[in-house]
């Protein structure tokens, strides 16, 4: 499966201090991208959670199109879950406004 990222979620990952976290979220993403999520859930309006068990719980939101593609929307921690929530479902509705969903 192929995995593509926004600009938010690689300015996130780029600027996350904790490597050994970044190491465990790219692991997920490569495992992801093999079609095994591990813990996940769907959210609402095409959104899905990752929940990776690093630091202060780690999330990274994605969505997807067909078997074939993933896009990495915003990643962030349980502190800021709602608003990362939020920011992944108006970066989703945007891509299918735009038919790049």
């Amino acid at each position: 499966m192929k995995i593509q990222r926004t600009r938010q979620f690689a300015t996130w990952i780029d600027a996350l201090k904790d490597v050994t976290a970044r190491a465990r979220i790219l692991a997920r993403i490569g495992r992801l991208a093999e079609g095994h999520p591990g813990d996940h859930r769907y959210l609402a309006d095409g959104v899905s959670e990752l929940r990776i068990d690093a630091g202060p719980g780690y999330r990274v939101y994605y969505t997807q199109r067909g078997r074939q593609l993933v896009i990495l929307l915003v990643g962030g921690d349980k502190g800021s879950q709602q608003r990362d929530i939020e920011k992944a479902k108006e970066i989703a509705r945007a891509l299918r406004a735009s038919n790049w969903l």
